[in-house]
């Protein structure tokens, strides 16, 4: 009986620790090149890439100050996002962050630690000239030229069919013009036409008026 229960023992212990090892292979990687943009007194976007051929459905942040005080946990899933936004940062205030990978089979381990201060408020934006070579910042560029492009397609249509309303209008004013033309030169006929009804009637009433006859008086 003891022996039983030693190797029912050993036999849970043993699946356990399979699926436990399985369960690990099948984490995804931990992120790599995290790094901070768009940095400002009360915000901050952290960008990150995933290595190839691991299916990720999700990310995690851990976000605190450099002293310990606050803690923040963003967590985003069924997102292919490489990307996300800080926001309600307190200004001249060091944070570390760290970003874990989500997939099918859980949580990868954490990135390194990144470190960076947010600036005053009165500070400037800093130009995003230094992270030309940096993924994040190029397509973001390649969506404001996306969204620039959209705007032009779109003014070029509207002004294509306003130019289609005024040549309907100006054509509508034509067939106009010329149906009230056409309306015009029809009642001239009949008015002629009873130009000499009326002269006729004259010509009527004259000979009507000849043919009264007249009484001449002779006194003798």
């Amino acid at each position: 009986m003891a022996r039983s229960l030693i190797f029912l023992n050993s036999v849970v212990l043993l699946l356990f620790g399979s699926d436990l090892f399985l369960v690990r292979a099948n984490r995804p990687p931990a992120p790599v090149n995290v790094s901070v943009i768009h940095l400002r007194a009360d915000s901050a976007t952290v960008s990150w890439d995933v290595p190839e051929g691991d299916i990720i459905i999700g990310f995690s942040i851990s976000q605190q100050r450099q002293d310990g005080q606050m803690q923040r946990l963003i967590r985003e899933v069924n997102t292919t996002s490489r990307a996300c936004a800080l926001w309600d940062l307190e200004e001249e205030t060091d944070y570390i962050i760290q970003v874990q990978s989500i997939g099918l089979y859980g949580e990868s381990q954490p990135s390194s630690r990144v470190h960076f201060r947010t600036l005053k408020k009165s500070d400037r934006f800093p130009s995003n000239s230094s992270n030309q070579d940096d993924p994040t910042v190029q397509g973001l560029d390649k969506s404001r030229h996306l969204q620039t492009g959209e705007m032009i397609i779109i003014v070029v249509v509207l002004i294509m069919w306003a130019a289609v309303i005024a040549l309907f209008c100006r054509q509508y004013d034509i067939i106009k013009d010329n149906d009230s033309s056409n309306s015009k030169e029809k009642a001239k006929p009949s008015s002629e036409r009873s130009t000499p009804e009326h002269h006729s009637g004259g010509l009527l009433r004259s000979k009507f008026h000849q043919s009264v006859p007249s009484i001449n008086i002779i006194d003798v």
